[in-house]
C-alpha cells in the first residue's frame, strides 16, 4: 500500500521526511563543481575538446543568471549537476557542452539559432532533442505521445535520452523540495518509463538509483523500514562477506589468476520488490549476500567459476551463463548461487572488467569508446547491436498509430523477460518468455512471418503455438505461394509486440482492400438501381469533396467506410446527387436531369424516421426514456401540443398510456438517409486505467458522436459506463457493441431500452 508523502512545506512534515528519507534533500557539494566535472572529463578523454566544456559552462551560467531552483540554490547548479552525470558515465565533451546547455533554450532567452552558431550542429541537434521531449507535457494520452517522441529522438541519437535520464536523476536527488503531489508523480513516471529504459540500456548505476529514490518518495516510511533493516544486519553481512572475499582470494592465488573481489552493494527497492511483490521475508531473500569477483578473460571467469563449485555446493537451478548468451541490453557475467561458509546461501557473479562496465555504463561505455578512438574511425558492431533493440522498438512505434496501445507494448517489451533460442546457422535470437515459433519468425523477417507454416525445434516438428527455451535451435518452413499470409489464430499465441502488431497489420490492409471494394459495389449497384447516371457522378470531384465532408482521409477511406457498414450507401449517393445538383445549378441554367433519390411518395413526419397513418404532416417525436430504433416494435401517443410521441411496445410508461386507448395511433418504421436516433448503450467493464479512453476510442473510431457519459466504479472495482450517442444506420449498431465488448476487461455491452 503506497503512503502518502509527507508534505514539505510544513516545519513537522519537512523535518518527518527529513529523518525518513534524506536522501531526496540533496544540495549542491561545497567544492568547486567546475573544476570536479573538468576533472572527469579530462580523465576519460585525455585528449578530448575540454574548451567546449568551459564555454558552455559559461554561456549557461549567464542564461541562468537570475534563475533560482527550488531548493534556493542558484540554477546553474543543475546543468552541472548533470554534466557531472555523463561525466562519470564517460560521455564525451560535445555531450557534456550538450548536458550543460540543455535548459538554456526552454528557460532562457538563448536561441537554438545562437546556440548552433556558437557550438555547431552536434551539440544544437542534442539540446534540440532534449528540449522537444521537455515540452510535451505528461498526462495519460500525452505521457503515451512523449514517450513516443522519446523513442524517435533517441533512436537518432541515444545521447538524447541519456541527458534526459541524468536529467531525471539530478532533479529525482532534490524531489524533498517540490510539493509532494508532483513529486509522487514524477516518481510514478520514473519508476513507469524511466528506470526501465535505463534498465534496457544497461545502465545499471541509473536505473538503481531512480528506483531507490522514486520508492522513497512513494513509500517513504516503507523505505526508512528496509533501510533500517539493512543496517541492522550491516555489521554481521560485512564480516560474512569478508569471510567469503578471503576463501575466493586465496581460490585465486592458487590458480594464478589476478583479480579483484568485492561484496556487492544492496539496492533498497530491489529488497521491497522481493518482499512485498513477491512475498519473501527479509531473512530469506537470496542474495543479500552477493559477491562481485571481475577478471582479466572469459578463460578466467570459467576457470573462478569451476574453483568456486569445487570448494562450495552450487543450489541445482540457480547457474546462469550470461557470457555464452548475453541479456537483451548485451549484459554479460556468469551468475551462480552456493551454500556458503556456515550453511547460508551466497550468490556471485563473475566477469571481466569490459563485462563490468557495459553492465554498468551500458550504451555509454560504447560511446566513451567511440569517441576516444581518434578520428572516430572505430568498428560500430558494437554500438550497432547495442542500437538494434532502439531501431526495432522506432519501427514499430511507427506502426502503431494509437499512443496508448505503443505505451502498453512498450511497458512489456521493457519489462518482458527473455529466452534466447538459435538460429540453424548459430545466430542468438532474444525473445519475450512464453514465445514461439512464430515470434521466432518474424523476429528474423516479416515475410518470413508471413509466409511461416511449419517449424522445427531441437530437430523435430512441432505445432506453432509450442513454448520456446532458452537454448533451443528453431527453424521454420515458408510457403512458396505469393498470396500466403498469416493465420487470424496466430494472435491467440504469439508473445512478442513485433509479431502482433505485423499479423494485425497484414489483416488490416487486407480487410481494407475487401472493404473498398465492397464499397464501390455497393454504391455502383445502388446508383443503377435508382437510374442515376454512373459515369457522370463517378467521374467527378464530388466523391472527393463528400469523403471530406464526413470527415474521411480521402475516396478510398470513404469507400472503405460504405464497404464496412460505417456509412450507408444511400446516404453517400444522396450527399453526392446533392453536390452535383447545386454545381450545376451554379455554373447551368437549363434544366437538370439528374432524379430524385429516395423520395417517398407519403410523405413523413420530419427526420424522425417514423410514419403516422392517416396524419402525415403531424409532428412526431421518439421518446427519450425508451430510444426506440427501427425494428423495435413501437406504438405512437397523441400528446397535447406537442404532435406524437413514439415508444417501444415494451416501455413501462407504454404500459400506463394504453390507459388512454382514445390517444394512441398506428405508427410505423420508414426511416431516410437523414433520420438519426438515439442509442444508449452499458459498458460493463473491470476497472483498469486508460479503460474510458479505449472506450472513447473505439466509439469515435466507429464514427459514433457521444452525446454523454456517465462512469462510476463500484467497490469491487466493477466499472459501470453509459452512453448516449446518434446513429443513423442502425444496422450498424452490432459492429459497434462487438468492437467494445473486443477491449481488454470489457465482460458485457448491451443497449439500454429503459432508463
Amino acid at each position: 500500500m503506497a503512503e502518502a508523502v509527507t508534505p514539505t512545506g510544513s516545519a513537522t512534515g519537512g523535518q518527518s521526511l527529513r529523518r525518513l528519507v534524506p536522501r531526496i534533500f540533496s544540495r549542491a557539494p561545497s567544492r568547486d563543481a567546475l573544476e570536479e566535472l573538468m576533472r572527469t572529463v579530462r580523465m576519460h578523454h585525455p585528449k578530448g575538446d575540454i574548451a567546449i566544456v568551459e564555454r558552455a559552462y559559461r554561456t549557461a551560467a549567464k542564461a541562468h543568471a537570475s534563475q533560482k531552483r527550488q531548493s534556493g540554490e542558484p540554477y546553474i547548479t543543475h546543468p552541472l549537476a548533470v554534466a557531472q552525470i555523463l561525466a562519470e558515465l564517460g560521455l564525451g565533451p560535445r555531450a557534456i557542452a550538450a548536458a550543460l546547455l540543455h535548459d538554456t533554450v526552454e528557460d532562457t532567452d538563448y536561441s537554438l539559432e545562437q546556440l548552433t552558431a556558437d557550438f555547431g550542429d552536434e551539440v544544437a541537434m542534442l539540446v534540440d532533442g532534449v528540449t522537444k521531449l521537455d515540452k510535451v507535457k505528461y498526462g495519460d494520452a500525452a505521457q503515451a505521445e512523449t514517450v513516443r517522441k522519446m523513442i524517435v529522438a533517441m533512436s537518432k541519437d541515444i545521447r538524447v535520452l541519456l541527458i534526459k535520464l541524468a536529467d531525471r536523476l539530478h532533479n529525482a536527488r532534490t524531489w524533498g523540495f517540490v510539493p509532494p503531489e508532483k513529486a509522487a508523480k514524477k516518481a510514478r513516471e520514473t519508476l513507469e518509463i524511466y528506470a526501465p529504459l535505463a534498465h534496457r540500456l544497461g545502465i545499471q548505476t541509473a536505473k538503481s538509483e531512480l528506483e531507490d529514490l522514486s520508492f522513497a518518495v512513494l513509500h517513504p516510511k516503507l523505505y526508512a523500514e528496509i533501510d533500517s533493516l539493512v543496517k541492522q544486519r550491516t555489521p554481521q553481512r560485512e564480516q560474512y562477506v569478508h569471510t567469503v572475499i578471503d576463501n575466493v582470494e586465496s581460490d585465486l592465488r592458487d590458480l594464478r589468476i589476478r583479480g579483484r573481489v568485492m561484496g556487492r552493494p544492496k539496492q533498497l527497492y530491489s529488497v521491497y520488490q522481493k518482499m512485498v511483490v513477491r512475498g519473501r521475508e527479509f531473512d530469506d531473500i537470496y542474495d543479500l549476500i552477493g559477491i562481485r569477483i571481475m577478471v582479466n578473460t572469459v578463460r578466467d571467469c570459467y576457470a573462478v567459476l569451476g574453483a568456486i563449485h569445487a570448494r562450495w555446493t552450487p543450489i541445482p537451478g540457480r547457474f546462469k551463463d550470461y557470457i555464452a548468451t548475453p541479456k537483451f541490453n548485451l549484459y554479460q557475467s556468469l551468475h551462480t548461487t552456493v551454500i556458503g561458509p556456515g550453511g547460508r546461501t551466497v550468490e556471485i557473479q563473475i566477469r571481466t572488467h569490459e563485462m563490468h562496465q557495459q553492465a554498468e555504463y551500458g550504451v555509454a561505455a560504447h560511446w566513451k569508446y567511440k569517441e576516444q578512438v581518434a578520428g572516430g574511425k572505430t568498428d560500430s558492431k558494437a554500438i550497432d547491436q547495442d542500437m538494434a533493440w532502439l531501431a526495432h522498438i522506432s519501427d514499430w512505434q511507427a506502426e502503431t498509430a494509437d499512443p496508448g496501445e505503443f505505451l502498453d507494448s512498450l511497458r512489456f517489451e521493457i519489462g518482458a523477460k527473455e529466452v534466447y533460442v538459435f538460429t540453424p546457422k548459430g545466430r542468438v535470437v532474444g525473445l519475450p518468455a512464453g514465445a514461439t515459433p512464430v515470434d521466432f519468425a518474424y523476429a528474423v523477417h516479416t515475410e518470413i512471418g508471413h509466409r511461416t507454416m511449419g517449424a522445427k525445434v531441437n530437430g523435430r516438428l512441432v505445432p506453432l503455438e509450442s513454448e520456446l527455451h532458452s537454448g533451443d535451435v528453431v527453424e521454420v518452413f515458408t510457403s512458396k505461394n505469393p498470396d500466403a499470409g498469416p493465420s487470424q489464430d496466430w494472435l491467440a499465441f504469439v508473445k512478442s509486440t513485433r509479431a502482433r502488431n505485423k499479423i494485425r497489420g497484414w489483416f488490416t490492409k487486407e480487410r481494407r482492400d475487401e472493404a473498398v471494394e465492397q464499397g464501390k459495389d455497393a454504391i455502383a449497384r445502388a446508383m443503377r438501381r435508382q437510374n442515376l447516371p454512373l459515369q457522370r457522378l463517378m467521374s467527378q470531384d464530388s466523391f472527393t469533396a463528400v469523403a471530406q465532408q464526413l470527415r474521411y482521409e480521402d475516396v478510398t477511406a470513404l469507400y472503405a467506410a460504405v464497404g464496412e457498414g460505417h456509412v450507408s450507401t444511400q446516404s453517400v449517393i444522396e450527399k453526392v446527387t446533392a453536390l452535383v445538383r447545386s454545381e450545376e445549378e451554379n455554373t447551368s441554367t437549363g434544366p437538370i436531369d439528374l432524379p430524385a433519390v429516395g423520395r417517398s411518395k407519403a410523405p413523413r413526419g420530419g427526420d424522425s424516421g417514423v410514419l403516422v397513418r392517416g396524419a402525415p404532416d403531424i409532428l412526431v417525436k421518439l421518446a427519450k426514456c425508451c430510444t426506440p430504433v427501427p425494428g423495435d416494435e413501437i406504438v405512437g401517443f397523441v400528446t397535447r401540443g406537442s404532435g406524437v410521441s413514439v415508444h417501444r411496445a415494451d416501455c413501462t410508461n407504454a404500459g400506463a398510456l394504453r390507459d388512454q386507448p382514445d390517444r394512441l395511433i398506428d405508427v410505423s418504421w420508414a426511416p431516410t438517409s437523414k433520420s438519426v436516433f438515439l442509442v444508449h448503450i452499458q459498458v460493463e467493464a473491470l476497472d483498469r486505467s486508460g479503460l474510458l479512453s479505449d472506450i472513447t476510442r473505439v466509439l469515435s473510431e466507429h464514427h459514433v458522436n457521444i452525446l454523454s457519459a456517465s462512469v462510476q466504479t463500484t467497490n469491487d472495482r466493477l466499472a459501470l459506463s453509459r452512453y448516449v450517442f446518434e446513429m443513423g444506420d442502425t444496422v450498424h449498431l452490432d459492429r459497434v457493441l462487438n468492437a467494445v465488448r473486443r477491449i481488454d476487461a470489457v465482460y458485457d455491452v448491451y443497449r439500454v431500452t429503459s432508463s
